[in-house]
């Protein structure tokens, strides 16, 4: 099938412009991701070994600057490297490793302008599609708080913000805003109380962006995609490895990461869950994600960021319910949907997680002050 599969996948002059060591043995599909196009390739050297790297076609239709974006990502990797290899880690599996082309550069250029990068694969590892039990929800907040620590004295004017305004929540809600006044499709009819939920939030959504404006919040390095499934366990050992998937890595609040990673993991239903009865927050994923994270962290964070971690859940949700929404009215653009309706239900789980977290206010408050002791 390698053969075979190479011809057809028309790679073999993309992996000719890459410096890899010994001869190409095979090259696979790989991985589940909706993103880029991947591919695992074997490579047999002299000594008689195998040696594999991950082969990505970059999607530009995503990342529209994929020239900034490798060179956030040599930035931080390169950086972790040297962080790694200082306390006695193994800088090969504790972070991804670019391969460098031929002529030294981070990605190739092919003829049809498509960008391609290569990492070392990272070998006798596993990734969790989903969170299985508070352990591994725990560790996956450890390796995030570990990313953020090893960080924690980068440069960060050095990055680009390769998306701009990712998580700028009150430019998400004047664009939600937008959406509703708009109305292309003539949905906003019908979805008043979910419309209205956001509104009437408002005075939430500038809360830490005001923090980071009066310096009271630092910038930082931030992941931007902190789910489970973004992170390698060792296979023998289960214990967490490294963060992978870097290709939103720029300037942020680690409120950011560690309230993604809480709307992710820590819902008892699912993102696109028709029966809200179901949805609330598992306050013993909260607990053990936050005791996780925080240990990670390593003291790294400031007083004022652990009080506001909580905060940080509440606005990447509502911040994300508001872009399913939005994209609901503008005809599901975006984000992509299996059936009418998708961004709608995905739009009212994050709402009612979102009034879950408010009801608990007290619960969660007392459980970060439990974690950071």
């Amino acid at each position: 099938m390698s053969t075979e599969y190479l011809e057809q996948s028309g790679t073999e002059e993309v992996i000719r412009q890459f410096a890899v060591e010994g001869k190409l043995l095979d090259n696979q599909p790989y991985g589940n991701g909706h993103i880029n196009d991947t591919h695992l390739l074997t490579f047999g050297t002299e000594q008689g070994r195998e040696k594999r790297y991950i082969l990505q076609r970059m999607n530009q239709n995503v990342f529209r600057r994929p020239k900034q974006l490798m060179e956030n990502v040599v930035c931080v990797t390169e950086y972790l490297r040297d962080v790694i290899t200082a306390q006695g880690g193994d800088p090969d599996r504790e972070t991804l490793n670019v391969i460098r082309t031929l002529d030294g550069a981070s990605f190739y250029e092919d003829e049809n302008h498509d960008y391609w990068r290569m990492y070392l694969y990272v070998e006798g590892t596993l990734c969790l599609e989903k969170v299985e039990n508070t352990k591994n929800f725990h560790d996956s907040g450890v390796a995030f708080g570990q990313f953020q620590r090893m960080l924690s004295d980068f440069p960060v004017e050095k990055l680009w913000e390769t998306i701009p305004d990712f998580h700028n929540t009150p430019v998400r809600f004047r664009n939600f805003r937008k959406a509703v006044q708009e109305d292309r499709l003539g949905r906003a009819a019908g979805i008043e109380k979910e419309i209205q939920f956001v509104l009437s939030r408002e005075k939430d959504v500038s809360v830490l962006t005001d923090l980071l404006g009066e310096g009271k919040l630092p910038l930082r390095v931030t992941h931007n995609d902190t789910k489970l499934n973004n992170v390698l366990f060792d296979r023998e050992t289960g214990k967490v490895l490294c963060v992978i998937d870097l290709d939103t890595v720029m300037p942020g609040l680690s409120l950011y990461d560690f309230g993604d990673s809480i709307r992710f993991g820590a819902s008892t239903g699912a993102e696109d869950e028709r029966d809200l009865d179901k949805v609330r927050l598992d306050l013993e994923l909260f607990e053990a994600f936050t005791r996780g994270y925080l240990e990670g962290c390593g003291g790294s964070l400031t007083e004022e960021e652990i009080a506001m971690l909580p905060m940080g859940a509440r606005l990447m949700t509502l911040e994300c319910g508001m872009r399913f929404l939005a994209d609901y009215l503008e005809g599901d653009n975006y984000f992509k949907i299996h059936r009418e309706g998708h961004n709608l239900d995905r739009a009212r789980t994050q709402f009612k997680l979102v009034e879950d977290m408010e009801n608990r206010w007290e619960e969660l408050t007392a459980v970060v002050q439990k974690c950071k002791r």
